[in-house]
């Protein structure tokens, strides 16, 4: 049950409210960004609330159950807001987030709280972006514990992967522009295949800081799974990371770790369901 004051209460049962709707953004780095729907800044609760037109949240569905709660959030990339490079980035990855309203004329009142939660997937299209809010409930649906797998579950160069990442970094100029999402390097040498499900850290140019991620890499030329936020130029530097398919025999030939990979080979298919005794 949601616990608000007696006088708002009785502002929102009246037949004409003033009310608006607020949010809180708590990035991983602990930067704080305030917006509300107002069409004026508000200050509330020691924060300043820049006002956004653009912020859509969709209809709010919540259950006494153990299902997932379901919001969106809708709204357009703006300088002084949320920006494409910063989302690009991974600044607002599972950023977390806190809903509210407000009656705008008489902030004593205090507020009505409509969902807290995380950041969950982000879609962009055009100048505008949707993500999901992802609450307590979410954290119920994840698997917790080991599959069986016949790929490794490991991330290359995790704790559990035990790969010395340094030997696999390599780093590069752009030598020549192909598109928005693809560039060549002439000096990388490495077989083909060698950065596939790796990714690019730009270290200088206007995507410096931004981390893309690698489609495919063959003959020095590099295709990206995204377009990054800002052109690719010449002379941009970057540091490239060998990527991992998580295959036993790119363990074994490609990281010479085989004795730590954790997936099991010998898992029968699921073609093995149709055999019986005599089949064969």
């Amino acid at each position: 049950m949601k616990q608000i004051s007696p006088q708002l209460k009785n502002h929102i049962s009246g037949e004409l409210t003033t009310m608006v709707t607020c949010w809180i953004l708590t990035r991983r780095d602990g930067v704080r960004l305030a917006f509300t729907t107002h069409d004026r800044e508000i200050y509330f609760d020691n924060l300043t609330f820049s006002p956004v037109n653009s912020f859509l949240p969709s209809m709010v569905s919540s259950t006494n159950s153990l299902n997932v709660d379901n919001l969106e959030v809708q709204a357009i990339l703006s300088s002084d807001g949320l920006t494409e490079k910063d989302i690009r980035a991974g600044l607002l990855d599972h950023a977390r987030i806190s809903i509210f309203q407000v009656n705008w004329q008489d902030l004593s009142m205090g507020k009505i709280s409509i969902r807290h939660g995380w950041f969950g997937e982000f879609t962009l299209k055009d100048q505008n972006f949707t993500v999901e809010i992802r609450g307590l409930a979410q954290k119920l649906q994840q698997v917790i514990g080991h599959l069986y797998s016949p790929e490794c579950r490991a991330d290359l160069g995790a704790d559990n992967c035990h790969v010395n990442m340094e030997k696999y970094m390599a780093l590069g100029s752009v030598t020549e522009v192909l598109g928005r999402d693809s560039f060549t390097d002439v000096n990388r040498l490495e077989a083909s295949g060698w950065y596939d499900y790796g990714y690019v850290r730009w270290l200088r140019g206007g995507n410096a800081g931004i981390m893309s991620e690698v489609k495919t890499f063959t003959g020095g030329q590099f295709i990206l799974y995204d377009r990054p936020p800002e052109p690719i130029m010449v002379g941009d530097l970057f540091l490239a990371v060998a990527g991992c398919d998580k295959r036993s025999g790119t363990c074994k030939s490609k990281f010479q770790n085989f004795e730590n990979f954790k997936g099991e080979v010998a898992i029968p298919g699921t073609d093995s369901l149709y055999n019986y005794p005599g089949l064969k």
